[in-house]
């Protein structure tokens, strides 16, 4: 019974995932996109890595699809249905494990292609939060790559707000879109201990302030 619903599911994950991604085109094509800040894209640098709050993985993964961008996902059914979603949108195959599952493997394999020389995006608090507290694994990758990790904040107006941990972001039809890019960090290879969680440190208080400062210039309120 097990192998028939693993089955079933294999078959339609795909089709649904093509559907959803053509309707996230669609959506985001309505977009009125605005971008400030050393725009690592506009550069064309390679390896390089995006870091950003998993409030804004939805419109992160409209705004920067067919990059053949690396995105780690959860091995679990939500992520059998997100990678269907991302490799219809333009994304490499993503490594997969969580902070529970597979976690070591799925880094390895990112740190990989990133040294490859490809795009690596980063929900830092993800996948189950605590929301903005970015996980030791992103200064990881960023020490085993070499690669500048640049904090990124996306806000729009209007949008809609899940009551989830993280508070997801859904960007509506025609929305304001800004998406800030802060100075990257640069982890040296042979960074200890203490000089990692420095790093971490800065990178959650340049996401705060990068979010705030999106926030405000869309005349949100600012997150509790």
């Amino acid at each position: 019974m097990a192998h028939r619903r693993s089955s079933v599911r294999s078959r339609w994950l795909p089709r649904l995932g093509g559907l959803v991604a053509l309707l996230l085109r669609v959506l985001g094509a309505s977009w009125r996109v605005r971008t400030e800040g050393p725009d690592p894209f506009a550069s064309g640098e390679r390896p390089l890595l995006g870091a950003l709050w998993h409030r804004s993985f939805l419109a992160a993964a409209v705004l920067f699809r067919d990059r053949d961008a690396v995105v780690m996902v959860s091995r679990s059914r939500d992520g059998d249905a997100i990678e269907a979603v991302l490799r219809r949108l333009g994304y490499a195959a993503s490594p997969r494990g969580s902070s529970s599952r597979g976690a070591s493997t799925a880094l390895r394999q990112q740190l990989e292609l990133v040294s490859e020389g490809r795009i690596g995006a980063l929900l830092c608090d993800g996948p189950r939060g605590p929301a903005r507290h970015a996980k030791p694994g992103v200064l990881a990758l960023a020490r085993g790559t070499g690669a500048p990790l640049y904090p990124l904040a996306i806000a729009a107006r209007p949008a809609l707000r899940l009551s989830s941990w993280d508070r997801t972001l859904v960007p509506l039809p025609f929305a304001r879109v800004l998406c800030l890019y802060g100075e990257p960090l640069r982890v040296p290879g042979d960074a200890g201990p203490s000089e990692l969680e420095d790093a971490r440190l800065r990178l959650e208080r340049d996401l705060d302030r990068l979010m705030a400062e999106a926030d405000a210039r869309l005349g949100l309120p600012p997150e509790p």
